[in-house]
């Protein structure tokens, strides 16, 4: 970590005050901070004191007030989970309100930093080889396994969701998404939604569920574990075969879902869709028969998130490169959920 100004949004001689404040000795030295890569809209900072090492979670720059939830909701299923065989940092502290104002701008939160590193493509994985590969995988399924065995009540949080009505709120959440950005002409995408309202699934017991479960979202150690999995800011009660409907979608090889997109299933060694279902059936006892609803349900969501980057870009508001080629990603993912639904 260099001696460079701080990063936007985080003033770590204001952190430092809060957390004598708050947690006397912790910090033993003036604090440095550099902003984490990755995530997809909350801000994540490293901070350390030359001896110690924590994270640091807020909202975006120019947050609105609902944001402010997320770090409430973060900090309380992460607080909770940290007990159990689920991999996650042990929280610090949560400062929000008019405390999280005056100290960051904005309401967030502390955890332990933990060491691992975040595998997001194809050539990652392949650098670290195909048994590597496979063992990674299968770990990462069997900590969703984990996951979804918790009892919420157990650990507090029995209210954390509403679960009744889970599919149905999602489908329709994603089909607004879509709307506020269509601007095109997408050949099947009505039809893919349609399909997917008129085929729901039973759904499952609810359980505890992150929301955007991949592989670029956790922490994996140099054995090969699952060290951490980050990012629950979409985690909610709800149906669990829609984090394994995710998790397979990036795990195989999806048209339009590699490169700027992230999915792993080109990698040597990667298990295929079949084994990654059978072992998540295996370990969680859940029936699976239903899958490829879940599976062709992750596709339509990926296409209204490209749509939505796509549209982003032709009016100017994304910053960086590679965006201009999320338009030409939508098609196939539609395509491809599509044919999932027909042959499922």
């Amino acid at each position: 970590m260099s001696d460079e100004l701080p990063p936007p949004g985080l003033d770590p001689e204001a952190l430092r005050r809060h957390l004598d404040r708050t947690r006397p000795g912790l910090v033993s030295g003036p604090l440095r901070a550099r902003l984490i890569e990755g995530g997809r809209s909350n801000l994540t900072y490293e901070v350390t004191d030359g001896s110690g090492r924590w994270v640091v979670r807020r909202p975006p720059l120019g947050h609105v007030l609902a944001t402010a939830h997320d770090m409430r909701r973060e900090h309380r299923v992460i607080s909770a989970l940290h007990p159990t065989p689920v991999p996650v940092p042990e929280t610090v502290l949560l400062c929000e309100g008019q405390e999280g104002e005056e100290v960051l701008g904005a309401p967030f939160y502390v955890m332990e930093f933990v060491e691992g590193t975040p595998y997001r493509a194809v050539a990652e994985l392949a650098a670290i080889g195909p048994e590597r590969t496979r063992s990674v995988v299968l770990n990462l399924i069997d900590t969703l396994v984990e996951l979804h065995a918790v009892d919420p009540a157990a650990v507090g949080l029995a209210d954390f969701g509403r679960p009744e009505g889970y599919l149905e709120r999602q489908l329709r959440r994603w089909a607004k998404q879509l709307a506020a950005s269509r601007s095109r002409d997408l050949p099947g995408i009505d039809e893919l939604h349609d399909r997917l309202a008129a085929t729901l699934p039973a759904a499952p017991a609810p359980t505890v569920i992150h929301g955007d479960y991949k592989l670029d979202n956790a922490l994996v150690g140099a054995d090969d574990q699952v060290k951490a999995i980050l990012d629950w800011e979409m985690s909610t009660l709800g149906d669990p075969l829609t984090d394994v409907g995710l998790l397979v979608m990036y795990s195989s090889r999806t048209p339009g879902a590699e490169g700027a997109i992230g999915a792993t299933g080109g990698a040597p060694g990667h298990p295929d869709t079949a084994e990654l279902i059978e072992r998540y059936a295996a370990g969680s006892g859940r029936d699976v028969s239903s899958i490829a609803w879940y599976i062709a349900f992750a596709h339509f969501k990926l296409a209204v998130i490209a749509e939505g980057i796509h549209y982003r870009y032709t009016l100017g508001q994304t910053v960086g490169t590679g965006f201009d080629r999320f338009g030409d990603l939508v098609p196939p993912i539609i395509e491809n959920g599509l044919t999932i639904l027909q042959e499922g």
